[in-house]
């Protein structure tokens, strides 16, 4: 093993970057406060425990996860081929048994010579010497976050996330409710509860004329669009939720040959489906509150909840101003930050926000240089997005197509002609393999 790398948090970000710098010939130290500390979201003391969903999203070449998986899946990804040892059904999504990827995580990291896992809180950045990854992710340390003030040269940001409630499936009347995925997408491995009109406006009704978790005084309550509570949904407008999270488009009822009006959706949480997600259902709402709004849904009138929707304050860095095209710290460049705390958004990107931080950790410690990933595949575009994006206005994001450059028509698989009638996902399909392509090239010139 050649010289030493630290990484400061194991979640998806962090045990990406460790298992890329192993695995490249580095010892790594890889600090994890939990389970001596925990965090306000994380249940158990696992490594890269998912908290919000059991979803991966979709693996249609046509999405944004699905182009963002299979570079991941290219570049060699730890995590996803873990991943994949612990899917569940979930028709053309890629969803896993969290706690078992979790437990399968940990027992690989622990067995790794060369990878040391250290349970540990670190507080102060200056405890660490040499080359550091801060992966600690969204719900970094009070402690920490104020020493990285001190490299960062600005305060962190914030914002607030949710997470969606578990119900245990023994306590799920299953007769009311049908089993389909939109549009007959894969396998029927959604759960779909129907609402009639009556149902769905008295449901929006209930959730938006109850109690919510109070914030404390000092806090300004700033949401992430991407993650908004279901009741910020409803608040927007009566038919929001219809049009959004309960869209019924392609889920028709077979008891009744029609679609309804609105679908609440459940998805397996794990692989003996003892447990079930409610799909975007992230909340605020008091405990007692979503028992009883809950319940009133059909088939979960004696519905048992294994978690609760709860509400929890994120941190990030302004990216902008503080890392480059290499996640690397502008003032320090033996500090790399990696994971939400740097600025992407999602369980995906965040992996390789830590695969790619990872790599280049492992390359200055080689003396190797430095090549920027291309704009044209999409960790390169999100790596662009936020280091090049507005300070003032910086927010976290997820990968979107929006954020790769459009085809040039001298592209090979660009004609005028055939781009006037081009519909969208052609178009996402087109950009996909031309992102795939430059990542190959990529590939080859960083391993020369």
């Amino acid at each position: 093993m050649k010289s030493r790398v630290s990484v400061i948090g194991a979640g998806l970000a962090g045990v990406e970057a460790a298992y890329q710098i192993w695995s490249r010939g580095i010892e790594v130290d890889l600090y994890e406060m939990r389970p001596n500390r925990m965090t306000e979201a994380h249940q158990t003391g696992f490594l890269a425990e998912m908290v919000c969903s059991n979803s991966l999203g979709s693996t249609d070449m046509s999405s944004a996860s699905g182009l963002l998986k299979e570079e991941l899946k290219r570049l060699g990804s730890f995590f996803l081929s873990e991943a994949e040892k612990t899917r569940v059904p979930a028709g053309n999504s890629f969803s896993v048994d969290r706690l078992k990827l979790s437990e399968r995580i940990t027992r690989s990291i622990r067995s790794k010579s060369g990878i040391n896992l250290i349970t540990k809180e670190i507080r102060d950045i200056d405890e660490i010497e040499g080359t550091v990854i801060i992966a600690t992710g969204p719900l970094t340390s009070p402690d920490l976050s104020e020493s990285l003030t001190r490299i960062t040269l600005r305060k962190n940001l914030f914002f607030f996330d949710a997470t969606s409630p578990i119900i245990r499936s023994d306590s799920i009347d299953f007769s009311k409710l049908y089993r389909a995925s939109r549009y007959n997408k894969g396998a029927a491995d959604f759960v779909n509860i129907p609402l009639d009109k009556e149902s769905y406006d008295e449901f929006v009704h209930e959730l938006t004329n109850t109690e919510t978790v109070a914030e404390k005084e000092f806090e300004k309550i700033d949401f992430f669009e991407y993650c908004l509570p279901v009741e910020e949904i409803a608040r927007r407008g009566n038919q929001s939720l219809a049009f959004g999270t309960l869209r019924p488009v392609g889920l028709e009822d077979p008891k009744t040959n029609t679609i309804p009006h609105a679908v609440v959706q459940l998805r397996q949480d794990d692989l003996r489906s003892n447990f079930y997600q409610m799909v975007g259902f992230q909340t605020r709402l008091k405990q007692k509150e979503q028992k009883r709004i809950f319940r009133s849904l059909p088939g979960l009138g004696k519905a048992q909840f294994e978690r609760y929707g709860r509400m929890h304050r994120n941190t990030y860095i302004n990216a902008p101003l503080i890392i480059n095209h290499f996640f690397q710290c502008k003032t320090r460049d033996d500090v790399f930050f990696a994971g939400q705390i740097c600025g992407v958004e999602g369980y995906v990107e965040s992996t390789g926000s830590g695969l790619i931080a990872g790599i280049y950790a492992a390359k200055k410690i080689l003396n190797e240089p430095l090549i920027p990933l291309p704009e044209t595949t999409a960790n390169g575009a999100l790596i662009h997005y936020i280091t090049r994006s507005d300070w003032k206005n910086f927010k976290p994001t997820r990968f979107t197509f929006g954020l790769l450059r459009e085809l040039s028509e001298n592209n090979s698989l660009f004609s005028k002609k055939s781009n006037k009638k081009m519909n969208k996902r052609k178009k996402k399909e087109m950009k996909a393999s031309v992102a795939l392509k430059k990542l190959d090239e990529w590939l080859l010139k960083i391993s020369n």
